[in-house]
C-alpha cells in the first residue's frame, strides 16, 4: 500500500459524515482507516471481562474512511504532499507549505 497522507499523532477535520467540522487527534491508521479520538462514537455492549469486570454498554471510537477527514495545519484544513529535502522525502501542507515531518 501507497505511502499514507495522515498519520497517529496528527491533528485532522472531519469533512463527510455526521461528525462533520469536529477536529481531534488520530490515535490510529489501518487499511485506509483513521481512528480519531472522540469522533464517530458508538456504543457497543461489553460481556464481563478482567479488564472489565462489571460489562454494560460502553461508547468507544470506531474508524473513518481516511478520505472524509483533512490535515489541519494551523487552524486552516489542508491537503497533505509529499516533496523531497535534503535527500529526504517530507510530508507538506499544501496550504500553508509548512513541512509536517
Amino acid at each position: 500500500m501507497a505511502t499514507s497522507k495522515i498519520k497517529k499523532g496528527d491533528t485532522v477535520r472531519v469533512i463527510a459524515g455526521k461528525d462533520k467540522g469536529r477536529e481531534g487527534k488520530v490515535s490510529s491508521v489501518k487499511n485506509g482507516k483513521v481512528v480519531v479520538e472522540g469522533i464517530n462514537q458508538v456504543t457497543k455492549h461489553a460481556k464481563p471481562s478482567q479488564a472489565n469486570p462489571q460489562g454494560g454498554i460502553v461508547q468507544q471510537d470506531a474508524a473513518i474512511d481516511v478520505s472524509n477527514v483533512m490535515y489541519v495545519s494551523n487552524g486552516k484544513a489542508s491537503r497533505v504532499g509529499f516533496k523531497i529535502e535534503d535527500g529526504k522525502k517530507v510530508r507538506y501542507a499544501k496550504a500553508t507549505g509548512e513541512v509536517i515531518d
